[in-house]
């Protein structure tokens, strides 16, 4: 019975995020009829140019950034929480958003918006994506190199917020010294965006995604023996250090990569795990992942609409909206709790 209810909410996610994606192809600054999106969907082309430009190139690459990028923040959230056993353990707690900033930072404050390699020189879009991705990856293994000497999870977690506060450190001061252009280019960048994902960049980052949630749908039973202790994941079999640094790999990589292409997006890591479990009073990650995955695209997919609800104003900060979001659902949990 308990089965049958969990596979009734799982399609109800299912169907409102079906419902949001359809919004997201139809809400915008150019009112395009519902006819015409399905006819450019089915590939029947459209008599307007231009809402085919609007739906192939902005519209759908933007829904589907969001369903993914929401899906691999949630997952990630869940992992660390169960990892760490702290409910309040998000994606962006190992610095790893830190580092992308910091790359992003050194190349939009220090270097001009260019970063030369060799003979190799990217500037622009290229150069900001480049510069994340590096900044993400050497943090991140930091963190794995850490891993392996810190023994305990706590002082892990510690490591991790400590090695965020000297990246902070450094992107303050790059912002001090920088030029007025500079620091506003980066504080843009900072707010976050779905649509920074183009036509041509898509299959990249759906390919990373997707292999990142399903590394995570392949840990299900170690994280639910992690639930009852490292002890009790010991006499199953399960070698601690090794799963540890497979779920930060895993986790530090989806991070990485949504910061690259999106921005250091708040919140949705931390609010979607106590979501889902929250809809299906279980722990059991059986049921908590999958939901987890349409909760988080769900509620990135509403974050995206409600960004781009006041058209005639311009789009809203994705971080502006995310907080409204994700910020009740933490203080609802801090209230329930004995904290």
């Amino acid at each position: 019975m308990k089965s049958t209810h969990h596979t009734l909410k799982a399609l109800m996610l299912l169907t409102a995020c079906l419902l949001l994606f359809s919004l997201n192809l139809l809400v915008g600054s150019v009112s395009i009829p519902l006819t015409a999106v399905a006819d450019i969907l089915l590939g029947r082309g459209s008599a307007n140019p231009t809402w085919q430009f609007i739906v192939v190139e902005s519209r759908l690459p933007q829904a589907i950034t969001a369903m993914l990028a929401g899906s691999a923040l949630g997952v990630s959230g869940l992992l660390l929480q169960t990892l760490f056993r702290n409910p309040l353990a998000d994606p962006s707690i190992f610095g790893i958003s830190s580092g992308a900033g910091l790359g992003v930072a050194l190349v939009v404050l220090m270097m001009g918006g260019t970063v030369s390699v060799g003979i190799c020189s990217l500037s622009g879009t290229f150069a900001i994506l480049f510069a994340s991705l590096a900044g993400a990856v050497l943090v991140m293994l930091l963190i794995l190199f850490f891993s392996t000497i810190v023994r305990g999870h706590a002082a892990l977690l510690i490591v991790g917020i400590m090695i965020g506060y000297l990246a902070s450190s450094a992107i303050s001061l790059l912002n001090f010294f920088a030029t007025e252009e500079g620091v506003k280019s980066y504080l843009v960048w900072g707010m976050g965006n779905f649509g920074g994902v183009n036509s041509s960049q898509l299959p990249l980052f759906s390919v990373l995604t997707l292999l990142g949630i399903i590394a995570s749908a392949l840990m299900m039973k170690p994280l639910d023996a992690l639930l009852l202790g490292d002890s009790y994941a010991q006499n199953l079999g399960f070698n601690i250090r090794r799963l540890r640094f497979f779920l930060l790999l895993v986790t530090g990589t989806l991070t990485a990569v949504i910061t690259t292409f999106c921005g250091p997006v708040s919140f949705l890591g931390l609010a979607i795990p106590h979501l889902a479990k929250a809809l299906l009073h279980t722990d059991s990650h059986r049921q908590l992942l999958p939901a987890t995955v349409l909760g988080g695209a769900l509620l990135a997919l509403l974050c995206n609409l409600v960004c781009m609800l006041p058209f005639h104003w311009g789009i809203i900060p994705l971080n502006a909206v995310t907080p409204l979001v994700g910020a009740p659902v933490i203080i609802r949990y801090l209230c329930k709790s004995s904290w």
